[in-house]
């Protein structure tokens, strides 16, 4: 049995335990995944890790509010992902685990299943956390040519802009003031904050923010229309869902858990119809 498991705090909609047991019933691999929430384990973050690898789980998806945490336990391969600082996919093996960001990969293959060879032009960011700064670099990756970063946490912003620009030079990083600054002439929103997720509401664009843009994508993916891309839809953007994300991500994540290659058409009309049933 591949024992897999998801660690955070708001978990209980996530579709993740479906998404890779179907990948496993696809693959003809027994995979189990559990989900792990710290509070209701009895167990802090770095205990419940720990717990995790010594029951011999294969690995790990990590989720809001521990992307960031995790990366000091890790070994991290990739210099995109050491540079952004945030890591939601853990593989446990001899020696120190290894972290992935399957957000970063995951966005990137997302934004070209939707958009083709389209850049992001300039775009304007709410949330500098976990899945911002993984969803920032696939930005740069993708060409963006500017970035407005708004977030409550302004230290938290500085810190993102200034890893990105290390990462990208060539890309106009800055952080703004409001979240109205972050938008001024701006091609695509992004929304990385928790705001549209279920029990907790609320979207980080007002209506009046929308009027002009391209393109606009949530991070939120429970539930998949959130208040934000309802808004957006009904101006005339373009939308990316985070259901995308979600599924781009947990493809990659599966490879890495498993070492093997799902069909992702047959692994998106697996989930379509478990969620129908």
């Amino acid at each position: 049995m591949i024992r897999l498991g998801l660690i955070g705090d708001n978990i209980k909609q996530s579709q993740s335990p479906a998404l890779h047991r179907l990948a496993g019933g696809l693959t003809g691999l027994p995979v189990s995944y559990e989900l792990l929430i710290p509070a209701e384990q009895g167990r802090d973050f770095e205990a419940l890790l720990s717990w995790a690898e010594a029951e011999g789980f294969q690995g790990l998806n990590i989720t809001y509010p521990y992307k960031e945490r995790v990366v000091t336990k890790l070994d991290v391969p990739e210099a995109a992902v050491r540079a952004l600082g945030a890591c939601n996919t853990v593989i446990f093996g001899e020696g120190t685990p290894r972290g992935h960001n399957t957000d970063y990969s995951g966005f990137r293959a997302a934004f070209a299943a939707r958009f083709g060879d389209e850049t992001p032009g300039r775009v304007a960011m709410a949330g500098a956390g976990g899945v911002g700064k993984a969803v920032a670099f696939g930005l740069a990756d993708l060409g963006a040519a500017e970035l407005g970063i708004f977030d409550t946490d302004v230290a938290r912003a500085q810190a993102l802009a200034a890893a990105l620009s290390r990462y990208k030079p060539q890309m106009d990083v800055r952080v703004a003031t409001s979240i109205a600054d972050a938008c001024e002439g701006t091609d695509g929103l992004v929304n990385s904050t928790p705001l549209g997720m279920g029990g907790i509401g609320g979207t980080a664009f007002a209506t009046d923010l929308l009027a002009g843009r391209k393109w606009a994508f949530d991070a939120v993916y429970t539930p998949v229309d959130t208040p934000f891309l309802t808004d957006a839809a009904q101006a005339g953007i373009a939308v990316l869902t985070g259901y995308e994300l979600f599924f781009h991500q947990g493809v990659d994540a599966f490879r890495l858990f498993t070492g093997a290659e799902v069909d992702p058409q047959a692994l998106r009309v697996a989930l379509q119809g478990q969620a129908a049933a």
